[in-house]
């Protein structure tokens, strides 16, 4: 394979750059691919945008990949199922009115329980979460950008911490593979060493508790006050228009929003059960949660034609209707793939991984391999693909320099984790941004500053337990 060197990291750069400056993320990926490409193909622009098809194509090769942009057109029709049915103004009404969220603080702890509750599935978490509290937040002149916020970083962070789901499975596997004998033990001994996983959530209960934003959302929750829980001129990534009314005439039941959620979340653990065939650590995650909300739809399905508030073609139609918002959420996982996939060919991850390892000495390598990590992850938008690259090149250091390797596992994973539910290509960011139904780039740039808080604090921690351990 080719070294491209210092320009394997112009394509992701380019690309979070232009998302930010333009907010234009689909057309920033697009010539971030073109750009990964045109380099790959010796500088030939039209080999490059022959390369960038091809790449975009080939996103569904990997059956994980499709799965995961079907569950996410799927959920759109759960979405709509469940607001159509009179489901989630019921819930609404039930919370309301029994007193639990009667303000803004009370929106925001109940959607930072939610997110911690439902750990065996990041993307489960996030779409749950959000379809429940968007409407609560919205009644509270909560801004969306502040409800992505809370689903960003309650999911990832939280599935680190609790690692009984794929993410867990994922890890471990890597660990067995560098000849770690005991990894699940390794992974869970790791968990109170993850200062960035920990930082990120109670940075989320510091904020919904005293209400004391900074940075970009100090101002977005001040116009929020005023009613407008969106930016001017922002974008949703679901539609407003996405929303659907209930059917008139239909009586407004939480339980016709709860069943077909708590059937969707109980299927996660089961389908991880049945396709780790008896051990829920090797299970399919992409598959556990396309079977999930397929669970889901068929309970939702069933349960509104018995009750009579729905007729088949009715069920179909809304469906289909649900899924239409987010057909715009698809394209930007394919295109958030597609660059993942093109900086494996340029070696991005690999590159920024062996421009830093001649520099690092004992006591700082926890800090540094933290810092390093965050950075591939931002870079990649993928937590998992920075996992692949840094714990090859953490564990023979633990061995070799004498590490200490619940700390230095740690900082791995908690970098990882830190550009996974940070960067404007991560595939987490897009799909809180979706359940917020908030602008994007809205999402990743009133997030930042929460993340860096922890992210810079996570710092200071792995330099003192460097030096101490």
């Amino acid at each position: 394979m080719q070294d491209y060197g210092w320009l394997s990291v112009l394509p992701p750069v380019l690309t979070i750059a232009l998302a930010i400056r333009t907010k234009q993320v689909y057309t920033s990926l697009l010539l971030g691919i073109w750009l990964g490409w045109t380099i790959l193909s010796g500088w030939n622009p039209l080999a490059g945008m022959a390369g960038t098809a091809d790449t975009i194509v080939s996103v569904f090769a990997s059956a994980s990949n499709t799965r995961a942009i079907l569950f996410t057109l799927l959920m759109g029709s759960m979405i709509a199922l469940t607001q159509y049915s009179g489901g989630v103004s019921g819930f609404v009404q039930w919370v309301t009115g029994r007193g639990f969220v009667k303000d803004r603080k009370s929106a925001g702890i109940l959607a930072w329980l939610l997110g911690l509750v439902i750990f065996i599935e990041s993307n489960i978490c996030i779409l749950v979460s959000g379809t429940v509290t968007r409407p609560l937040f919205d009644k509270m002149k909560v801004s969306r950008e502040k409800l992505a916020y809370i689903l960003d970083s309650t999911s990832a962070p939280k599935c680190m911490l609790v690692p009984l789901n794929a993410w867990g499975a994922y890890v471990i596997g890597l660990l067995a593979a560098q000849g770690i004998q005991q990894p699940v033990q390794a992974l869970l001994s790791a968990v109170a060493f993850n200062f960035y996983a920990l930082l990120a959530i109670l940075v989320v209960v510091f904020i919904v508790f005293s209400g004391r934003d900074y940075g970009p959302m100090r101002q977005a929750e001040a116009r929020a006050l005023e009613g407008r829980v969106l930016n001017e001129g922002a974008t949703p990534t679901v539609a407003e228009g996405g929303a659907i009314e209930p059917k008139p005439g239909v009586p407004y039941r939480a339980f016709n929003m709860v069943l077909p959620i708590v059937s969707m979340v109980v299927m996660v653990p089961v389908g991880l059960f049945i396709t780790g065939q008896g051990n829920i650590l090797d299970g399919s995650g992409s598959t556990a949660v396309l079977w999930a909300v397929m669970t889901g739809l068929a309970a939702a399905g069933v349960s509104y034609r018995v009750q009579g508030l729905m007729s088949l073609k009715e069920i179909s139609e809304v469906m289909l209707r649900g899924v239409a918002p987010l057909l715009p959420v698809a394209a930007l996982l394919m295109l958030a793939f597609a660059i993942g996939a093109t900086c494996v060919e340029l070696g991005t991850g690999k590159y920024v991984s062996q421009l830093a390892q001649s520099t690092l000495t004992p006591g700082i390598i926890p800090a540094l391999l933290f810092l390093l990590s965050c950075f591939i992850a931002f870079s990649t938008g993928t937590s998992w693909g920075t996992f692949a690259i840094m714990i090859p090149i953490a564990i023979p250091m633990v061995n070799d320099i004498g590490l200490h390797q619940s700390l230095t596992v740690a900082a791995v994973l908690g970098g990882g984790v830190f550009g996974d539910h940070s960067s404007p290509i991560s595939d987490t960011s897009i799909i809180s941004s979706m359940a917020a139904a908030t602008d994007h780039i809205d999402h990743v740039r009133t997030q930042f500053p929460y993340a860096l808080t922890a992210a810079g604090i996570s710092v200071l921690l792995f330099l003192i337990f460097g030096f101490v351990l």
